[in-house]
Parts: structure tokens; sequence; C-alpha cells
């Protein structure tokens, strides 16, 4: 999954509840920095709205990271709207998995930093949900 269509989705979900909070700029700032955009480019992308798109050829691997940071983003503002939920939900379906994983997904993520054993983990028992 490209750079932009990450951080396009991360948006989106931190735009449900029509407001964009620091720390969640921060945070989608980060992944999209880390991952080759301009701070430029950032700027741009939060000021729009973005269409859902999911790409379909996706690898085991990169589904679950685009859904771990989905859902940590989610928890980091420590409110989580139904909306929120449901929006992650349907990113998890049309990434493959079962809406079910999102229950694993919302008791083991973290808001904070997880290292990578615990994050390697969670993408184990979360490969149950993938259909």
């Amino acid at each position: 999954m490209s750079a932009s269509t990450q951080v396009k989705l991360l948006i989106s979900l931190a735009q449900i509840d029509g407001l964009v909070a620091d720390r969640e700029r921060n945070y989608i700032s980060k992944i999209g920095v880390a991952n080759g955009l301009t701070p430029d480019d950032m700027s741009k992308l939060f000021e729009q709205r973005h269409d859902l798109i999911v790409p379909a050829d996706l690898s085991d691997a990169q589904k679950f990271d685009c859904l771990f940071h989905l859902v940590q983003l989610m928890k980091i503002d420590e409110r989580m709207y139904r909306e929120e939920i449901l929006f992650c939900s349907t990113i998890a379906e049309k990434l493959g998995y079962r809406k079910e994983v999102m229950f694993d997904l919302m008791l083991n993520v973290k808001a904070g930093n997880m290292d990578e054993n615990e994050k390697e983990k969670l993408e184990d028992l979360t490969r149950k949900y993938l259909v």
C-alpha cells in the first residue's frame, strides 16, 4: 500500500468526529514522513476529504500493518467513538478480515509504543480472522 493511501485512510478515520486532534495529527504525520511524504504533502492531505480506497493486492503483513495503525490511531486520543469502530470494521472487511478481528485488536493494541515482539504476537493472533 502506498504511503499516501495509508495516510488517507488514517486521516479519514481522524476526521470522523469532526476534529483532528493534535495527537492524531502528529501520529499520522510521523507515519507519512517516515514513508517518504514531505511535511508539505501532509499538510495538503489534512485539508482534504478522501475516498476510502483499500488496495486488493496487499500481503497479509501489509493488511495487518494497515489495520494496526488504524486501531492505534483510534485509541490515541483515549476516546473511541462508535463511528470510528464501524470505520475500522469496514476497513478490516475490505482488507479480508472478519469483523470479529476488532475484538482482539481493541483489547491488545496500545495507544503508545508497542515493541516488535508484541506486534508479531498480535499479528499471529489476528491471522485466524483472514478469510
